[in-house]
């Protein structure tokens, strides 16, 4: 915070006498750094409010007195709160800038939005009055709500413009807009606090005093599997799902370590093209495989399944990205930022200025699991998937009860995803709908290879997919679907301020 501009309020903590000092005149709540009371301002005093967690488990490099800028305002991170229920959870830091107006930097499905509070146009209506899907105006442009859910504090630390009570639940509706906008509503306070914001990246917000290596040290992490029993540690703190690679149990983490850990056994184990924590460059960014998921799928009135995998990668500053494998193709997508605007009819979709035309229509079920995710992920998930596209650029819808997930991307050259894995020498395993196997100068002995090829499709058709080693043999799906998937999940948690 620039100098000259800070005005700074301290008092004793009503707890423990310790000093808790407030950057900005808006901030009406903080946690005490000492003992942890969650304190209110009132007038020159502070009065406390009870006892709060602080134990943070998210894997971010931003920290409480971190400074950047966003579009050419100074700001400070000054605290942060964790919300989340038995299905995800997420932080929002919030930020001063020097005119001490306040601002979140916030997770939105592994990628990150900066938000500021705005003043409702009118009357908000009612927490249960939100229907998935509905559009509404706001600010001269149509939203689309895309999430309606209830949430609570889990932990909180630092100074924040509100914070409500420990154990307290409270409703949060998102809506999204064709412009990659998002309009938050919180409906912890009276009237609901309503912010807006758009996707930003950490680099671009010149950001100084980050955390330092995010990959914790600490052995609470560690646990036996409740299947097997093996020794297991949890790499990611995010972590909600992850599978035992002994026994290859799915293990459910929403609770903690040190609750109630449950398990599903995952039979016919199937190993990853790519394995589990290999690291490759896409588009510039480093990432690191964490997760994988082989799903299937099925159209209106099909018997037919066809299926897909992906592969959750990370990036500690870029977050989470899917790289997608399916029978036409590799393709690396990311969960949109806002909600694109569908066509009477459905018939096509407009997200960012660009129009996609609508390919597939199907029911997706998550079959197997491998490796970790930051949301609650199980076997036989299911979720109703609208695929669409504009050349290489790929837009997909994934409809869950309480969460409507916006996914963009773009295909990707097979022979450049063996190559960023260093995988080079399986390169004809990763070979999909976008390799061309017949060139001009040998097309007499293309036919061949076009016969030989349609009768294997034909053997692999009847073997299925279930006794298939992608180690060793081409094992994607005899669909032209690249899937949407979970393209950040349907319970991934992407709700924010």
């Amino acid at each position: 915070m620039a100098e000259g501009t800070q005005r700074r309020y301290e008092a004793p903590c009503p707890g423990c006498g310790a000093p808790v000092a407030f950057q900005s005149a808006q901030s009406t709540h903080a946690v005490c750094a000492y003992c942890h009371s969650s304190v209110v301002r009132t007038a020159d005093a502070l009065a406390r409010l009870g006892r709060i967690a602080d134990e943070f488990t998210d894997y971010s490099p931003l920290k409480i007195g971190a400074t950047g800028q966003w579009q050419g305002q100074a700001f400070t991170l000054v605290g942060r709160l964790q919300l989340g229920n038995a299905q995800a959870r997420w932080t929002d830091w919030q930020a001063v800038f020097d005119d001490q107006s306040l601002g979140s930097l916030s997770e939105d499905n592994g990628s990150f939005v900066f938000s500021r509070p705005v003043s409702a146009p009118g009357k908000v209506a009612g927490f249960k009055d939100w229907r998935m899907g509905l559009r509404h105006p706001l600010g001269g442009k149509q939203f689309a709500v895309s999430a309606v859910t209830e949430v609570s504090v889990l932990a909180a630390q630092g100074e924040l413009g509100h914070l409500p009570a420990a154990g307290q639940h409270f409703g949060v509706v998102e809506l999204r807009s064709d412009g990659g906008e998002v309009c938050s509503i919180d409906y912890a306070s009276e009237p609901p606090a309503v912010w807006t914001g758009s996707e930003v990246r950490l680099d671009d917000l010149k950001l100084t005093g980050l955390a330092g290596d995010a990959l914790r040290k600490d052995e609470g992490r560690h646990f036996n599997c409740p299947n097997c029993a093996a020794r297991l540690e949890v790499k990611l703190d995010t972590t909600k799902s992850m599978s035992c690679p002994s026994c290859d149990a799915l293990i459910d983490l929403s609770a903690g370590i040190g609750g109630e850990l449950r398990h599903a056994i995952q039979d016919e184990p199937v190993r990853p093209l790519i394995p589990l924590g290999t690291t490759g460059q896409l588009r510039g960014i480093d990432w690191q495989v964490v997760g994988y998921q082989h799903r299937s799928g099925t159209e209106p009135g099909e018997d037919d399944v066809f299926g897909w995998q992906e592969y959750l990668l990370y990036n500690r500053k870029a977050g989470f990205q899917f790289l997608v494998d399916a029978e036409d193709g590799w393709s690396l997508v990311k969960p949109a930022t806002g909600a694109p605007q569908v066509a009477s009819g459905g018939a096509a979709a407009t997200y960012l200025g660009k129009r996609y035309a609508r390919q597939y229509s199907y029911r997706a079920e998550t079959q197997y699991v491998a490796g970790e995710f930051y949301w609650k992920v199980e076997r036989g998930q299911i979720t109703d998937n609208v695929d669409y596209a504009q050349g290489h650029h790929l837009l997909s819808l994934e409809k869950a009860a309480n969460e409507w997930t916006w996914s963009v991307g773009e295909r990707l050259d097979s022979a450049a995803v063996a190559k960023a894995f260093q995988l080079d020498e399986k390169k004809d395993l990763f070979k999909r709908g976008d390799a061309t196997p017949l060139s001009s100068d040998s097309w007499s002995i293309g036919k061949v290879i076009l016969i030989v090829l349609v009768v294997l499709f034909f053997v692999l058709l009847e073997r299925g997919c279930d006794d298939c080693d992608p180690q060793v043999e081409n094992c994607s799906s005899t669909s032209g679907r690249w899937g949407s998937g979970s393209f950040g999940g349907s319970s991934s948690g992407g709700w924010h301020k």
